[in-house]
């Protein structure tokens, strides 16, 4: 029986992603291109970023802050939004919103390098194409996928607390003293991590998927959808597993 040419590609991106970490250990970082994918998966993600979060905080507050209002709980609805930005909603809009900003480029750049034997000649010049290609990407999603995700929440909560106070007339002292009752100390260091580890998996997933690339230019749409729908899917699993540890006792 045939292995499926999906999980080939998963079992070479692990591989691909395990001497990538090992050559971050040992030191072996370009720091001229580490800075250039720092801009990429930073600043250069920013505003899409921020936009969402803006309509995140907002759209999530009006539907909760309408059903509490009902109740006449508007004590509790600061409290629920940063509850749910912070366990859930933050670090995984993040991890899709980067996918389909960051990891897509890495897909097609490596997979246009690859298609065009370009890694054949780095190979060939005594050049470690992971080192080179693969380590810089990988720390700048390590590295600003967490910032990313800090920024989302930080964004959210703001447009949660304007919204709730001109749509539902909730004191802002009301919305802030329910957000610092309802949360817990370790949530923002929990977002932060699941945020770190997805980074990580977009980065290995992306840069696998684009140096396994086969054929021609053609494959290099087909291989950067198929990155993108393995990261989606990866990503969703191991966030059940990581909210099963970190929130589930």
């Amino acid at each position: 029986m045939k292995t499926p040419r999906w999980l080939v590609r998963l079992g070479s991106s692990l591989m691909i992603g395990g001497q990538a970490v090992s050559a971050i250990a040992r030191g072996r970082i370009s720091m001229t291109d580490l800075v250039q994918e720092l801009l990429e998966a930073g600043p250069g993600s920013f505003l899409i970023v921020l936009i969402t979060g803006l309509a995140a905080g907002t759209v999530f507050n009006i539907q909760v802050a309408a059903e509490l209002s009902k109740q006449g709980a508007n004590a509790a609805i600061g409290g629920l939004l940063a509850l749910g930005l912070s366990r859930e909603i933050a670090p995984l809009l993040t991890a899709t919103l980067l996918t389909g900003k960051v990891a897509t480029a890495y897909a097609a750049q490596l997979g246009t390098m690859k298609v065009t034997e370009q890694i054949d000649a780095i190979t060939m010049l005594r050049t470690d194409p992971v080192e080179y290609l693969v380590v810089p990407r990988v720390l700048a999603m390590v590295v600003m996928s967490p910032v990313q995700c800090l920024l989302f929440f930080g964004v959210a909560i703001w447009s949660g607390q304007m919204s709730s106070t001109m749509l539902y007339s909730v004191p802002p002292a009301v919305f802030w003293n329910s957000v610092r009752t309802w949360m817990e100390p370790n949530d923002l260091p929990s977002m932060l991590l699941k945020a770190l580890v997805f980074g990580l998996l977009i980065a290995v997933l992306a840069c696998g998927w684009g140096l396994t690339t086969r054929g021609g230019p053609k494959e290099v749409g087909t291989s950067t959808t198929g990155a993108v729908v393995m990261i989606l899917v990866t990503v969703a699993l191991v966030d059940v597993v990581l909210t099963q540890v970190l929130f589930g006792t």
